[in-house]
């Protein structure tokens, strides 16, 4: 038996081997000894395993193979569950063994046999497993392989099933105070005015009674003055706006740079470093907490671009207004593939695997598509400087119409010179370096602060949530040396599933 176990297994199982030597031995004897009837024995032992290996290559199998994840997109830390349905074409009385391929830093791959222990009415065969994930990217899974045998168990084929599903990993926001921007709109980031939506002349404080009123809202002084029953007029409430600002050089950083691969041979990895990590998890809170608050976001890169515009995971790339209940999900989504380039550019990724057919990765396809068609068939220019006029152009369209907050990486003092005249554009301004040496960059707070931002510089190592609280303060020190409190740091708001 340790003879057969060191011949190549690809092609012929245990068994099959035995039958091959046996008939060798069969033959030889047959020669020495004379016999016929070895001689037949050999061929019809040596016949088997060659009819094995003819029939599975001539008759392949059919199955219709299904993925879905629960939920469709997860948060860095949480856990989806991901069903796999599988239904044979033929369906067949021999168990197969199969296994479901995943990138390498999901662990062990599950196996499993076809059909499962309790199929369905027609014949589909349903198996569950979870997948965690430490870090974001667009992950392909699948697709499966399954070995089959012939009915002796002489001769083996592997074969590939369906393709692969992308399941999209988003940085998990965290919970910041609401203080920094409250200011004169209060925690929810409404504004109440007392103009009518279409203010005319007449525009007045009080109106007639109408039927339906609230007697609650009777104007008693004006109704004494004007015999009759008066009112108070409605108010309307303004949809507050914020700006959001986004480094996305790789200059900027390049700090600690590594080549962190968000999935296995597909190509899947992301340009990114810690610093650069820190800033998107800072970039997700900070959008998730301006959203939830009835804000309307403009979310824009270094350019004046849209941010997400070379992020091959965004389901609408060409936004730069985000306003809504989903809005924190497309932000995410965006965030999830979003990498560093020269000036913010799309890094050229690998071309997808063969047989990819993920269906919640559509969107990630269909963005890298749009891409490549705006680099090909769009006029050709070169990148336009950053923190230069094209950005501050976009800003002074919406001119002291909600908060300014930049996430930056390390910039030069000609860099914070040009993005300091950028404060006048926003009703307050807010500046986050993310450097590795937050102390080197006390240069460039200066200047941001001397125009007007209120600005800190931190270190991936600092606890956000403090930082955050912080940055309102103006003159707050760099944040440099502020301690990542255990399960708070990188916890996300919602609790995880279990692993």
């Amino acid at each position: 038996m340790a003879l057969l176990d060191r011949l190549p297994s690809r092609v012929l199982t245990v068994r099959g081997w035995g039958f091959v030597l046996t008939a060798v031995v069969a033959l030889l004897s047959a020669q020495v000894l004379g016999r016929r009837d070895l001689l037949y024995v050999g061929i019809l032992l040596a016949a088997l395993p060659v009819a094995s290996i003819v029939v599975l290559r001539l008759v392949k199998p059919r199955f219709t193979v299904g993925r879905r994840f629960q939920p469709q997109s997860m948060e860095i830390g949480s856990t989806t569950t991901v069903t796999l349905s599988l239904t044979a074409s033929v369906a067949g009385g021999a168990s197969i063994a199969m296994e479901e391929q995943l990138p390498a830093r999901f662990g062990q791959a599950p196996q499993f046999t076809f059909p499962s222990r309790n199929p369905a009415p027609d014949g589909t065969s349903l198996y569950e497993y979870r997948l965690r994930s430490t870090s974001r990217g667009v992950y392909f899974i699948g697709p499966v392989t399954a070995e089959f045998t012939d009915p002796f168990g002489l001769a083996k084929s592997r074969h590939v099933l369906g393709g692969a599903d992308g399941l999209v990993v988003t940085p998990a926001p965290l919970e910041l105070l609401a203080s920094t921007l409250s200011g004169s709109r209060g925690n929810d980031g409404l504004a109440a005015t007392h103009r009518q939506a279409n203010p005319s002349d007449d525009d007045v404080m009080t109106r007639e009674y109408r039927h339906g009123d609230s007697m609650r809202r009777v104007h008693w002084a004006a109704t004494a003055r004007h015999s009759e029953l008066m009112v108070r007029q409605e108010e309307s409430v303004t949809t507050p706006q914020a700006t959001l600002l986004m480094d996305q050089r790789h200059a900027s950083f390049s700090g600690g740079f590594t080549a962190a691969f968000a999935g296995d041979a597909t190509g899947n990895g992301l340009s990114t470093s810690p610093t650069f990590e820190w800033a998107v998890t800072a970039v997700m809170s900070v959008s998730a907490h301006l959203l939830e608050r009835n804000y309307a976001l403009r979310f824009l890169d270094h350019q004046g671009a849209p941010a997400l515009l070379h992020s091959p995971s965004a389901p609408f790339p060409t936004d730069e207004e985000h306003h809504g209940q989903g809005a924190v999900n497309g932000i995410a989504e965006g965030l999830a593939a979003l990498e560093l380039g020269p000036e913010g550019g799309r890094r050229a990724h690998p071309e997808e695997a063969p047989g990819v057919t993920a269906r919640t990765g559509d969107a990630v396809r269909g963005a890298a598509r749009r891409l490549r068609s705006a680099a090909t068939d769009g006029p050709q220019h070169t990148p336009h400087a950053a923190f230069g006029d094209d950005l501050l152009d976009r800003l002074a369209a919406t001119r002291h119409r909600g908060p300014l907050i930049a996430v930056l990486g390390t910039v030069t003092a000609e860099e914070a010179r040009a993005l300091g005249s950028a404060a006048d554009y926003g009703s307050a301004s807010y500046a986050l370096i993310v450097t590795e040496r937050p102390a080197d960059a006390q240069r460039q707070l200066d200047i941001l602060r001397d125009a007007g931002w209120q600005a800190t510089a931190a270190s991936p190592a600092a606890h956000l949530p403090t930082v955050w609280a912080g940055l309102g303060t103006t003159g707050a020190a760099p944040a440099g040396a502020v301690p990542t409190s255990p399960g708070s740091a990188r916890t996300p708001r919602h609790t995880p599933g279990s692993a």
